[in-house]
């Protein structure tokens, strides 16, 4: 299959061609969201943060807004700021590179009507930059994908995270990305993970990740396990946070080793193609931001019980190992991995028909989270608002 994507200034490929407009903070969302609903094509990436943090969790909101604005499935972006919040706009804008980038600071054009007026025209003179970008032919080594899984049950380590992890190894193996996310889901299987990381401060780093997520925690006087696995896991069959882990770990495969652990919207090495473990919570939305705010143009994420949530800017394949699910929310499953328990089939094939899946919708195939309108975003916080 001749894959074929929007080659960017960097070089780097994107598969999809979006006009994103993002608020730097809660203060400028619905300026961004009045300008976004007025341009056709454009994403907002409306959040609740940018103000009022501290520290690394500053950092974290703003590594995230500036990964979203440089992945490469973004062709132009409009940054909009109040203009007195922690995170300004002119730093975002400044930090987003080899793409067409315009920015509006609210305070300074007169206020939001102003500001929307102004936002409307910008977007639209964007929009036009992009809309007839040609498609260039790229190679798998430029793809990168992120693993994810929520809403679990059984049937997810037994069938669909399996079924992820083979086609994961495919796409390494043919000198592509996947990044594993979600820490609070390796709690219990990280002993059967280090291994896999190089010896040394790589393996210590994976480790040292899992181990501060626990004790996050603790600080708060609380029991992970009081929030894990999640009321939908345990009505669903799973019974401990072990379990949870020991299959959300598949989507890993099982034979090919760790490159790095990065932290949260870390940028994924372009150089060094491989699996990668992302530092990321368990809340599927502020998992799947942080690793596309990372680099990835496509995420898989599987769903026992069910989920329809999606990205903004990357397109999301569904995929269950529930037959009964994969009935029942349709509308929402792209990949019925639950053919395994139906019907049989083996993992190696489920896992060459998601692989093929994956590059289908690397080429332009729309998923159904796409189809439906899901844009999901949320920012992963680790901090208080002051």
């Amino acid at each position: 299959m001749q894959l074929m994507g929007y080659r960017r200034k960097n070089g780097d490929i994107g598969i999809r061609n979006y006009l994103l407009i993002i608020p730097t903070s809660v203060c400028a969302g619905e300026v961004a969201e009045r300008v976004g609903r007025a341009v056709e094509g454009a994403v907002v990436i409306r959040h609740q943060h940018g103000c009022a943090q501290m520290g690394h969790d500053t950092e974290q909101s703003r590594r995230t807004l500036i990964g979203f604005g440089q992945n490469p499935n973004v062709g132009a972006v409009l940054v909009i700021g109040l203009g007195c919040e922690g995170i300004q706009a002119a730093e975002v804008a400044g930090a987003i590179q080899d793409k067409p980038v315009e920015s509006i600071v609210i305070q300074q054009v007169g206020g939001s009507v102003h500001a929307t007026a102004l936002g409307i025209e910008l977007a639209k003179k964007l929009a036009d930059e992009i809309r007839d970008l040609p498609k260039s032919p790229f190679s798998i080594e430029e793809l990168r994908l992120g693993l994810e899984c929520g809403g679990s049950d059984p049937t997810s380590g037994i069938a669909a995270n399996p079924t992820i992890g083979r086609a994961s190894d495919l796409l390494v193996e043919a000198g592509g990305t996947s990044v594993l996310s979600e820490t609070t889901e390796v709690i219990g299987a990280e002993h059967l993970l280090a291994p896999r990381f190089p010896e040394g401060e790589k393996r210590a780093r994976f480790l040292r990740m899992v181990a501060d997520c626990e004790r996050r925690a603790i600080q708060l006087g609380e029991d992970l396990r009081g929030a894990q696995p999640t009321p939908g896991n345990i009505a669903g069959g799973l019974t401990t946070i072990e379990e949870k882990s020991l299959g959300c770990m598949y989507k890993a495969g099982k034979r090919l080793p760790f490159q790095d652990a990065l932290e949260y919207a870390q940028m994924i090495p372009r150089e060094t193609p491989g699996l990668y473990f992302m530092d990321s919570p368990g809340q599927d939305i502020e998992s799947i931001s942080g690793m596309v705010a990372g680099g990835c143009q496509i995420v898989v994420f599987s769903t026992g019980r069910g989920s329809p949530t999606g990205c903004a800017i990357a397109p999301v394949i569904k995929l269950t190992g529930n037959p009964a699910t994969a009935l029942s929310m349709e509308e929402n499953i792209d990949f019925n991995a639950g053919r395994i328990i139906s019907e049989g089939a083996s993992l190696d094939r489920m896992g060459e028909e998601l692989y093929a899946m994956i590059l289908r919708v690397a080429n332009g195939e729309q998923t159904k989270a796409e189809i439906n309108g899901h844009r999901e975003f949320a920012i992963y916080r680790v901090g208080w608002t002051f």
